[in-house]
């Protein structure tokens, strides 16, 4: 397993298992299939209602704890100092873990971002007090991540964002580089996952015919491509899957390379389309919801 060493030194395996979506009665088997595999980075989150289940295959599956790379997200109803905090907790407790690797917010929530950054403050004290290992943020958007910046401290290890090559945006990807905050991808396969009420009529990137005629060169299947593409750019990558196979298969991406006029024709194929939810849209109003505790 290729690893990729966050900017305060902490090393992540590129590869992880991803849990959205995933129900919590087969979340279990997905999570221990992939440390079966070999996997040794899960990401879940408070909103995917799966950390207890994730926490349940950590300790079933025999594999030394440290060994394990695990990140989960603060939602967007948690945010606020003391109620970060306490979302730390939750998350924590519902793992059954101590320490957790990666703690990322989940959304900018930039309707109420005073809240967003006393959110990032708590995670900055948990950094401090060394009850977490790295920090960060997910689909925040260029403006978020530099306002963010300029009123905190500790500048993020992660930045997790829909990153495929239907949608790779190359201007929060590029912000993110200035700054040395790794960009991780979600939906690194783009079109597995649609979400209700977006992308419906979005023709899936694995379809796509300079994506098979790639796989078909190498022998590899669409798939495995799209992850190398993320891979071989420098980004982490959580593809999710509940199937044994799927999951075999998605971490077998390490004995190919893409050549650079592969890269190229996958860059291309940008549509500019956004598969999930615009982050200026993200509401408590349209998407609070109450995190249970553990």
């Amino acid at each position: 397993m290729q690893t990729l060493t966050l900017n305060n030194g902490v090393e992540m395996p590129a590869l992880g298992l991803g849990v959205f979506q995933t129900p919590p009665d087969e979340t279990v088997a997905a999570v221990r299939s992939a440390l079966d595999l070999g996997y040794r980075h899960i990401d879940t989150a408070a909103a995917y209602g799966n950390e207890r289940e994730v926490g349940r295959a950590l300790r079933e599956s025999g594999v030394p704890r440290d060994e394990i790379f695990v990140e989960t997200k603060i939602w967007i109803s948690d945010y606020g100092y003391g109620e970060t905090l306490h979302g730390f907790d939750k998350s924590a407790a519902k793992l059954g873990v101590d320490r957790i690797d990666l703690l990322i917010l989940h959304q900018a929530l930039p309707s109420d971002f005073d809240r967003t950054l006393d959110a990032y403050r708590a995670l900055e004290k948990l950094l401090a007090d060394g009850r977490v290992r790295a920090i960060g943020v997910s689909n925040f958007m260029a403006g978020h991540l530099t306002t963010l910046l300029d009123a905190t401290s500790v500048v993020p290890a992660v930045n997790q964002l829909e990153i495929h090559p239907y949608f790779q945006q190359r201007a929060v990807l590029d912000l993110d580089d200035r700054h040395g905050i790794l960009n991780q991808a979600w939906s690194p396969i783009g079109g597995i996952t649609f979400y209700p009420g977006y992308g419906e009529d979005r023709r899936s990137v694995l379809q796509d015919p300079a994506v098979t005629r790639i796989a078909e060169a190498h022998g590899k299947s669409p798939a495995q491509v799209l992850l190398r593409w993320g891979i071989q750019q420098g980004r982490s990558v959580i593809p999710k899957s509940t199937r044994r196979e799927r999951i075999a298969e998605n971490i077998d991406v390490f004995d190919f390379e893409l050549t650079a006029g592969e890269l190229t024709a996958l860059d291309a194929l940008e549509t500019g389309r956004r598969g999930g939810p615009e982050p200026e849209n993200v509401t408590l109003t349209r998407y609070g919801r109450t995190i249970p505790e553990a």
